[in-house]
Parts: C-alpha cells; structure tokens; sequence
C-alpha cells in the first residue's frame, strides 16, 4: 500500500507537492519524511545513482522516477508489487508534467504545487487495491524491467554523499594524495 509521496526538483530539492493525507497513520512518520529530505538533498548535489531505484528503510521501501528535473518518490509497504509503485509514479509523473511543466523551474517556495495533491489522492485510491482488475493487468504489463531497477538501503544511498564530500575535502586540502584518490575514485565510478 501506498504510504506517502512526494515531488520535488532535483536541480535543489525544493519540495514541490506532497500527498497531504500521507503517512498519518504511521508511527514514525517524520523520520521518514526527514529521509525523504536527506535522499532530495543529496539528490541535488548530483549524487544519484539511477534514474529508477527502490530503497529500503524500515519495514518500507522507497521508489523513485527522476524524470527530466523532477524526482517523484512513493513509500509503500515491502509486500507492495514493484511493478504497481512504478506505475503510480508514472502516472503521477504525466500528470505532474501535463499540469505543470512550464512552471516546474520558475517555482520559488516549497509546495509551491500543493492543488496537486487531488490528484495525488485520486490516484492513491485507484492503487489501494492490488487484486482490482485494472491493477492486475498493469502488473502483468511489461513496462518495466523491475529487476533492472536498483534496491538499496537507505543508509547505503545517503551515506555515499557523505563519503564523496569527504574524499573531495581531501584532495582540496592536500595535494600529496591527489594522485592515489584519482585512482580510488576511478573504482568507485
């Protein structure tokens, strides 16, 4: 089942529009959304690995669209089919961009696109169910490779800024290990 969703620009990970409703009825509901903050976060400063990956944290799993300068990003519940999450997304994600594409760069404040959460929760309900006949069949359709997309845990994915930002206040700060981090980076990448 769906939890929360979000949508905000990678370019700064300004929060554009959020599911109002979402995660109400979870205990820890605020960490979430501070993760949710830290992945945008680290997402701006350029540190994202795939266009589509599934992160795991908590009994949740994180799924995520980047698509052109917007990251849209759903929690949903472990049992929750893959392949469903990453049709919710997309369905957002058209819908998003339909109604709002040209205004996506000049937008200055946070939630600058809250009206968006009607559609967020009409689309929400249509993907409560798994067994429906509509969801069904979008699971048997294949849209996407879902073993193609990247699983990873939540503090694997954060934690890769931070080492990246460590390394390259290495090299700012002394030259002498310039040549073996060129050389370590280049196994990272």
């Amino acid at each position: 089942m769906v939890k929360m969703t979000m949508i905000a620009r990678v370019t700064d990970g300004l929060p554009l529009a959020e599911g109002l409703d979402d995660g109400r009825d979870l205990a820890d509901a605020e960490t979430y959304k501070q993760q949710v903050k830290a992945l945008f976060k680290n997402l701006s400063k350029g540190h994202n690995e795939a266009s589509r990956m599934s992160i795991e944290t908590g009994p949740y799993i994180f799924h995520y669209i980047i698509e052109g300068r917007v990251c849209y990003l759903t929690m949903c519940d472990r049992a929750y089919p893959k392949k469903l999450a990453f049709q919710y997304l997309e369905d957002l994600k058209n819908e998003f961009e339909r109604v709002n594409g040209a205004q996506i760069e000049t937008a200055a404040r946070p939630y600058a696109f809250i009206k968006f959460d009607t559609f967020i929760q009409k689309t929400k309900k249509s993907f409560l169910d798994t067994r429906t006949q509509r969801n069904i069949a979008k699971l048997n359709d294949e849209l996407y490779e879902v073993h193609q997309i990247m699983t990873r845990n939540v503090q694997e994915v954060l934690g890769v800024g931070e080492k990246l930002d460590r390394k390259f206040r290495i090299i700012l700060g002394g030259q002498p290990n310039v040549q073996s981090f060129d050389i370590r980076i280049s196994y990272i990448c």
